[in-house]
């Protein structure tokens, strides 16, 4: 043997390398995240790591590993367009997390995850379009599309079975009114709606103002006249004296000020300084 290596090195050294990529190539190691569908010559075999996870084996060249992920994965949608029932437009970003409970229907179906989740997009845009479109647009913006959610997840998962998926969960990333013309006449509306609300308030404020004011007039005129009844007197000492106060100490504008008049000590209007 040892002559024969002497002799033909070179032929004896390919020989132990194709040996040992044949070794390496027959080894399997899976980790916990990981299974794996054996094919032979295209046509699946058996699954390995579905329970626990170790190093197997596999024939060469004959046989063909196929990984597949055992956590739950995301799958990003493409932004859709939704119109509502009361006919408005919204931008809708979505995903869909999922995993693999049957790697071998996966792989009779899309061959690959990468596959699956190409196939399982169109799928999900679809869904999410149903169901946003059976609602209207103030729905879709507040907590009530929880429960759309709940329908698109159902939905979906029912028709991802087929390969071998289960849909764990569906989300809104984010829901936006289209960008231009729409956007800005949606907040034309909102902001036309805002002002007139407004208005609506205002005027309300003012009728109630005048109903208070009117009410607050009446009950100052039925305690006036219920005051002069009482002693018409002191009701015209009350009076006059305000009327001084008004006339000689402010400006009329209830500021300090001075004021000129020349009267008869015998007018009228005097007649509180002169005493009874």
């Amino acid at each position: 043997m040892i002559d024969t290596f002497r002799r033909h090195p070179i032929a004896v050294g390919l020989f132990g390398l194709i040996l040992l990529i044949t070794m390496f190539s027959s080894v399997i190691v899976l980790t916990e995240i990981n299974q794996a569908v054996i094919s032979r010559f295209g046509k699946p075999v058996r699954i390995l790591g579905a329970k626990q996870a170790g190093i197997n084996w596999r024939i060469p060249f004959a046989e063909t590993t196929i990984l597949i992920d055992k956590r739950v994965r995301d799958l990003d949608m493409d932004k859709q367009q939704v119109l509502s029932t009361d006919q408005r437009r919204l931008e809708v970003d979505a995903f869909a997390r999922y995993r693999v409970v049957d790697p071998l229907r996966l792989f009779l179906a899309a061959r690959s995850v990468e596959q699956a989740e190409q196939q399982l997009k169109p799928i999900l845009g679809s869904q999410l379009r149903n169901e946003l479109g059976k609602r209207p647009f103030a729905s879709l913006l507040s907590p009530e599309r929880e429960g759309a959610m709940e329908n698109i997840r159902t939905g979906l998962n029912r028709l991802a079975r087929q390969y071998g998926v289960e849909i764990v969960d569906v989300r809104i990333k984010k829901a936006d009114l289209p960008s231009g013309t729409p956007l800005e006449s949606a907040f034309e509306r909102m902001r036309t709606a805002r002002q007139q609300e407004a208005r609506s308030i205002e005027a309300e404020g003012q009728k109630r103002a005048q109903i208070i004011r009117a009410e607050a007039d009446a009950d100052a005129a039925r305690i006036y006249a219920a005051a002069f009844g009482k002693d018409p007197q002191f009701y015209n000492f009350y009076r006059a004296m305000q009327s001084y106060q008004t006339t000689f100490l402010t400006d009329g504008q209830g500021k300090a000020g001075q004021t000129n008049m020349i009267l008869s000590p015998n007018n009228e209007y005097l007649k509180e300084f002169t005493g009874r």
